[in-house]
């Protein structure tokens, strides 16, 4: 794609995030709220499994990257399940989100005085930093459906292919419809995975009871939150595994 096409898409992304920040849309999702709390323990507990049928835990030795890193929440979650933070990579298009990132995982000292943390950079995940097979697993979460153009999409997956290393794994959580409330984002099913990764094995997982009726059931009672997404029906999101065919 043209760097003018690519620029032009990158930009609409940014002023969607700032939008959203300035809005405050963001609070809904604050861990501090009891029933984003009880998603986000539901998100992880798919991820853990996820990673533990793919054979990747421990992850202490695991080089791991996240495209689209925001506030580094996932990198914390990693770090949290075993991973050490000086194998922790982000990139993000938004410099103020990766600034949070930094603050939670960037360089500290270790018991030894040597400084350690997080490889995080603002950039475009369209032409990662990072040289060929450097990462055991990368990840992405709702980057796909925030890019509207296909193009950019593909350079995307193409660039997450590059940089995992032989016998790594991609794992990407997503939503699979698109939301007639919100014309920024665009829902991306099984087949355009395929086609994003060709060659590539897929490992499918339903997950994610649909989040406005999620966060409701969550507040209410959380077994029953966790009894309905068991149920699959009401689930919009995929949890996918990807490994070379």
């Amino acid at each position: 794609m043209s760097d003018d096409r690519r620029a032009s898409e990158e930009a609409r992304i940014r002023a969607v995030y700032a939008a959203r920040a300035a809005g405050d849309q963001d609070a809904r999702y604050a861990l501090w709220r009891p029933s984003a709390l009880r998603v986000r323990a539901s998100q992880l507990d798919h991820l853990a499994c996820a990673l533990a049928d793919e054979g990747l835990v421990p992850l202490d030795s695991r080089q791991i990257l996240e495209v689209g890193c925001g506030n580094g929440q996932w990198l914390v979650d990693l770090e949290s399940m075993g991973a050490r933070r000086e194998h922790l990579a982000g990139i993000d298009l938004d410099a103020q989100r990766l600034a949070t990132a930094a603050r939670r995982l960037g360089p500290s000292h270790d018991a030894d005085g040597q400084r350690s943390g997080a490889d995080l950079r603002v950039g475009s995940a369209a032409e990662l930093p990072w040289a060929d097979g450097s990462f055991d697993l990368v990840l992405q979460s709702t980057v796909f459906t925030s890019v509207l153009d296909p193009q950019l999409r593909a350079r995307l997956a193409a660039e997450m292919m590059r940089v995992v290393r032989p016998g790594g794994c991609i794992v990407w959580y997503d939503f699979r419809y698109d939301n007639p409330w919100n014309r920024d984002v665009r829902g991306v099913g099984r087949r355009e995975i395929a086609r994003l990764f060709p060659g590539w094995r897929a490992r499918f997982r339903s997950v994610t009871l649909a989040p406005p009726l999620g966060r409701r059931v969550a507040a209410l009672s959380a077994t029953l939150a966790l009894a309905l997404e068991q149920l699959r029906v009401l689930n919009t999101h995929y949890l996918v595994t990807l490994r070379r065919g």
